[in-house]
């Protein structure tokens, strides 16, 4: 009995000497706590945040610094693209086609114009006329003459005013070159695009009142930014003055992604507890892309991405440094290309998020004329079937522009300056939009002449003409001949409007008539009767 009792006590005490050996083991191989991060060493974790000083490719590590808040007047403007704009952008895309991409070069123009504030909050101001002044404002420049290029090619579109309306209010952006009442500038804008949209409600208000909502989304993007001026820049856009540096270094900072926080670390990184029982894997660094910034109300860096405006922030700040790390995506899969892959993306209730955009901002600025934020294009006239288009003339040394016209030719003319044009024989009608002191002289007209925002317009008729429409014109001298005294003028928001007739005789002077700008409406007998104002002595 007492042998096997020794037995058994040995045998005991093997196995504890068995799994006293076996916890020694494991205790040398286990890591310290200290020494590693989530299975990342201390060392590996100094490295990864050292390089994140340089601009990030596909091989930098996924840990960030925690990013510096916006200024509130990037955060509003973040706000007011999150709220009315995305909102147009989202009915634009329901009403597809060419409404569907003008309204995508809106929303770059939008994002554009947010580098640039960006830009001025960094640098102090340089000179209006500079080469670097108008590089920054070149991508501004380009998307605005997006949005009007796919108005001008698509005039036989059923959309036409759809199309105008949007081409005429994205001058709006043009408030950061007003000083000192932008308000004032997005005011007029607003009532340019009105003259275009209200035409379309007229026209779809029994019909389709998807765009009538479409139009009036459009309207509440200017007044959400006449509120956001008013907050943030009252007298216009500030530059950084006090602690600004160069402007072509603002801008390099801002197109290389140096300006913007690069992000935050995960919080799991900077966990303080020890690792659990199996040590986690050392984390991947083959180029995979970087994790999303962490939010700045608190929440988890680990959150799904949501489809707001944010996202789009963030990475516009980047620059070039935006593409690093992504994989050649299938045409198939490309949502600018399958707009129904985009129909069931969420758009997020609040817009707290989007001001989460990470990235660095100081003050902001001011700027030139809105015509100066046009892209210089050269000068052109062809005939394009029976379309003549004349476009980008700006005091032509040849002197005056002569068309050879026939009975069918139509005449487009558009963003020419100082210009003299001379239509020979009969045409069919003339259109004239977004010039300035330009002078036509005509034979005779099938229709009409349409002008469109062009200030000091002269014109010249020897022949017949039966209508004339004035929109938008400030200061117009018209010379009509004995033949053309039946034609017919129409203005709207008119200024200093003069028609010249002949004199009785052949040796009398022309006579000038000043058209009408001030107009008294009276209630009478229930109904609106409006008189002409004149002023005698």
């Amino acid at each position: 009995m007492a042998g096997n009792n020794m037995n058994n006590l040995t045998t005991l005490i093997n196995r504890l000497e068995d799994a006293t050996s076996r916890l020694e083991k494991i205790a040398s191989v286990t890591p310290d706590p200290t020494a590693s991060t989530n299975g990342a060493s201390t060392a590996s974790i100094a490295a990864i945040t050292t390089g994140l000083s340089e601009p990030q490719t596909s091989s930098t590590p996924t840990s960030r610094q925690l990013p510096e808040p916006l200024l509130p007047a990037i955060e509003g403007f973040d706000a007011l693209m999150n709220g009315e704009v995305e909102a147009f952008v989202n009915r634009s895309e329901g009403l597809g086609g060419l409404i569907a991409e003008q309204s995508a070069s809106v929303l770059r123009a939008f994002a554009a114009e947010r580098k640039f504030l960006i830009v001025t909050t960094k640098a102090k101001k340089p000179e209006i006329q500079s080469p670097v002044y108008m590089e920054i404002l070149k991508e501004l420049q380009s998307t605005i003459g997006i949005v009007n290029d796919i108005r001008v090619a698509n005039r036989d579109s059923p959309f036409f005013n759809h199309l105008t309306m949007v081409s005429e209010g994205i001058a709006m952006l043009g408030w950061i070159t007003i000083d000192p009442k932008p308000v004032d500038f997005v005011n007029e804008t607003l009532s340019s695009a009105q003259f275009y949209g209200n035409r379309v409600l007229k026209e779809y208000k029994d019909k389709d009142h998807s765009h009538v909502e479409w139009v009036r989304g459009f309207y509440r993007i200017f007044k959400s930014l006449v509120e956001y001026i008013k907050n943030h820049y009252p007298s216009g856009v500030t530059w950084n003055s006090k602690d600004g540096i160069d402007p072509q270094e603002a801008l390099h900072q801002v197109q290389s992604g140096e300006t913007r926080a690069l992000g935050a670390v995960p919080t799991s990184s900077v966990s303080s507890g020890p690792p659990p029982p199996p040590p986690p894997p050392m984390p991947t660094l083959d180029g995979a892309p970087p994790p999303p910034p962490m939010p700045t109300n608190g929440t988890s860096s680990s959150r799904a991405p949501t489809s707001d405006m944010g996202a789009v922030f963030d990475q516009l700040s980047r620059g070039e440094a935006v593409t690093a790390g992504l994989r050649k995506v299938d045409p198939s899969q490309q949502t600018h290309k399958n707009p129904s892959l985009r129909a069931g993306a969420a758009v997020p209730p609040t817009r707290s998020d989007s001001q989460s955009s990470n990235g660095k901002s100081p003050v902001p600025s001011k700027r030139p004329k809105p015509e100066s934020m046009r892209m210089k294009k050269p000068p052109r006239m062809e005939l394009d079937g029976n379309k003549w288009i004349i476009e980008n003339y700006d005091n032509p040394a040849d002197g005056m522009l002569e068309i050879n016209a026939q009975i069918s030719h139509s005449i487009l003319i558009s963003r020419c300056t100082k210009t003299a044009i001379r239509v020979l024989n009969k045409a069919n009608a003339i259109s004239i939009d977004s010039s300035s002191q330009v002078s036509l002289v005509i034979d005779s007209l099938v229709s009409s002449v349409d002008v469109i925002k062009t200030p000091r317009f002269e014109m010249q008729v020897l022949g017949t003409l039966p209508t004339i429409m004035l929109d938008q014109v400030d200061g117009a001298s018209i010379y009509l001949s004995r033949e053309s005294m039946k034609t017919e003028v129409f203005t709207s928001k008119c200024t200093a409007v003069n028609i010249n007739v002949p004199g009785r005789t052949e040796e009398d002077d022309y006579k000038e008539c000043p058209l009408p700008e001030q107009i008294k409406s009276v209630i009478r007998n229930g109904a609106v009767v409006s008189e002409i104002v004149e002023h005698a002595g």
